[in-house]
């Protein structure tokens, strides 16, 4: 195969689960432990189904036999025997009837929790998981792979519980009915396997990398979609359909190859099966006319037979049969062969999901946790459990320090160097840098999205790896800088910051952000539909709506990380009067690239390259003529 290089890297080698016995047996047990009556009775259906067929076939013998005597034919034996075969084919019809849409549900049912403890446990995994998948990536898991374990479990896996009874149940009847035609028909079969694992490893391998390439076009498109207005802005467009082509020639080749691989073995399948069906006709009509056994039940059915029918006669109704046995032999080694793709590609997906599955899920940390009324004061206050079932009570103020911390995203590649600063409750911390100074990266250690490797980060005196994740972030107001908005009313986008929140506080809120003097001229105000990430509205407002969030959230501390990046300097001047009603009594932490915008800090830290190599206050810093004397005279610009 080709290089499967492209815009997105070099696709991963089309290797299929590590452990396909181990998947397909946790698959099995997730499918099938939480609906053990339904499975039971599609294994009785299956087993009815696949019986039938045997059943049917084995009265021909008789049928045949019957009609060679010509004028001497039972007909009464002849129509019962039709009779019998009639019931036995409804019966398989209404059982196979019945296990598909019993095995249906069951699919769905098994699909629709896969799903939802997929999605709950993505819920639970640390940021590191997401920085080391690509969106794409995730969004695949929840579509191709699923779909493929919808064909196994819906189609393969009955298939294969059908086949296997079925030649079971045949191998019996032939073995019964003469040992030396069912030796001759296993000499094609064998070549039916070796072609089936030649052909069908070929084609498993490439339809592995066509859910690869299929991966990569839909993020790719995905992504060119999200960024259409970028790639007209700088004329981007044959760029775009440059890459796009690479991507789309990728599924190309491998879909071809794998569909190739995989319509060539049906025909060759198909032509060993005729082969087989004429050697078999072909040895038996030998041994018909040689006079000899065909097989351990002739000497019986020449007995049961001897008053209508002759030795010739019994012996071509039982290789009539036969023959019958050897198309039904051969049609469920040809059925799983057929689904020898579709169960490799399933398992893949299947160990992909049940990978994610098992991620470990992000400690929570301590056993501190936030609580509200419980203390003495009846404010909120951190609750510290103590020996003998006892509580203690710390108020909540907002004291955040940082003393010698040390961080790096990946071990050997430190980011941060040796931060020691300290914020106290209602004061105005502002990180000020070029990009990739770190300021992001301290914000981020605050609540906890990383943890550091060494030094100590304390809130309100208790180092925050003993307190509950959950509760450290609930303390926390964020605005981050890339705005996100989910499907709802603006009223629900401000309410996410504190669901309990009322429509009042809400819109109190947004008065405070400055938000509600758009808010009340959009088509239904508060109960305007946001649709797209907020694609209805301009980056300004949405960033309006991210504080107004924020603000509603009464948290002690906030974290603005480019609050009022995409808002003008006049409506930046009216949130600031806002937020400084808002800050009263909390501790702020800002990132903004406007010097304009942390005059009014406590502090001022000037990062370089994950240290702080200026602190003080603007009049202070100043006075210095450092590196923020240069950033707020323009001297130096950031970058």
């Amino acid at each position: 195969m080709a290089n499967m290089s492209g815009p997105h890297g070099r696709m991963k080698g089309g290797r299929g689960a590590k452990n396909p016995m181990k998947t397909l047996g946790r698959l099995l047990r997730y499918t099938f432990t939480r609906n053990k009556f339904a499975t039971a009775c599609v294994v009785v259906f299956v087993f009815l189904a696949s019986v039938a067929n045997v059943l049917s076939a084995s009265r021909v013998s008789i049928i045949v036999t019957e009609l060679i005597n010509g004028k001497n034919a039972d007909m009464s034996v002849i129509y019962s025997n039709i009779l019998f075969m009639g019931c036995v084919y409804f019966i398989g019809a209404a059982s196979s009837f019945a296990y598909n849409i019993i095995m249906m549900y069951i699919a769905q049912g098994t699909l629709k929790k896969m799903r939802n403890d997929m999605f709950a446990k993505m819920q639970t995994l640390p940021l590191r998981y997401f920085d080391s998948h690509t969106h794409g990536d995730l969004m695949s898991l929840y579509t191709n792979d699923v779909d493929t374990m919808r064909q196994l479990l819906t189609q393969t896996i009955p298939q294969l519980i059908s086949s296997a009874i079925t030649l079971i149940a045949i191998l019996v009847f032939m073995i019964m009915y003469s040992v030396t035609l069912m030796l001759v028909g296993f000499v094609v079969l064998g070549g039916i396997v070796v072609a089936t694992k030649i052909i069908g490893g070929k084609s498993a391998k490439y339809y592995l990398y066509n859910q690869q390439a299929l991966g990569k076009l839909n993020g790719y498109v995905e992504e060119m979609t999200e960024g259409q207005k970028v790639i007209k802005v700088f004329c981007h467009e044959q760029k775009a359909r440059d890459q796009f082509k690479v991507v789309n020639d990728q599924l190309n080749e491998a879909g071809s190859k794998a569909n190739a691989y995989a319509f060539v073995m049906g025909p060759i399948n198909n032509n060993l099966g005729y082969l087989q069906y004429v050697l078999i006709a072909l040895v038996g009509v030998l041994i018909i006319g040689l006079g000899s056994e065909v097989g351990l039940l002739s000497i019986f059915c020449s007995v049961q037979n001897a008053g209508s029918a002759n030795r010739v006669a019994v012996m071509a109704g039982m290789l009539v049969s036969f023959l019958m046995f050897t198309r039904q032999f051969n049609m469920p080694v040809q059925q799983v062969s057929q689904q020898f793709s579709a169960i490799v590609m399933a398992l893949a997906g299947a160990e992909r999901i049940f990978e994610m599955v098992d991620e470990p899920s992000e400690d929570e940390g301590g056993n501190i946790t936030l609580t509200h009324g419980e203390s003495a004061e009846g404010e909120w206050a951190w609750k510290k459990p103590l020996e003998g079932g006892k509580s203690e009570y710390i108020p909540l103020k907002g004291d955040i320090r940082f003393n010698d911390v040390v961080f790096g995203y990946d071990e050997g590649k430190v980011i941060l160097k040796h931060i020691t600063l300290y914020a106290k409750p209602g004061q105005k911390i502002a990180f000020v840098g070029s990009t990739g100074a770190g300021k992001t990266t301290i914000t981020n250690l605050i609540n906890r999205f990383y943890d550091i490797q060494s030094g100590e980060i304390t809130y309100d005196g208790i180092n925050i790896r003993d307190i509950k994740k959950s509760d450290l972030r609930r303390s926390l107001g964020i605005v981050l800088q890339d705005t996100h908005l989910f499907t709802g009313t603006v009223m629900d986008n401000i309410r996410y910051g504190r669901l309990d929140a009322t429509d009042e506080e809400c819109i109190k809120a947004a008065k405070l952000a400055n938000a509600d003097s758009f808010i009340v001229h959009l088509p239904d105000g508060y109960n305007t539909i946001i649709r797209g990430d907020g694609s209805n509205l301009s980056q300004g407002q949405r960033q309006l709506l991210a504080i107004a969030r924020a603000m509603v959230s009464e948290c002690p501390v906030l974290i603005l990380d480019e609050a009022t990046s995409s808002i003008d300097t006049r409506t930046e001047k009216l949130i600031e009067q806002g937020m400084d009603k808002l800050m009263e009594g909390r501790t702020v932490f800002v990132i903004a690239h406007r010097l304009s915008t942390v005059r009014n800090s406590k502090a001022i830290m000037v990062l370089e390259h994950g240290e702080i190599i200026e602190r003080g206050s603007h009049e202070q810093l100043i006075e210095q003529k450092g590196k923020y004397y240069q950033l707020y005279t323009g001297a130096f610009e950031l970058e």
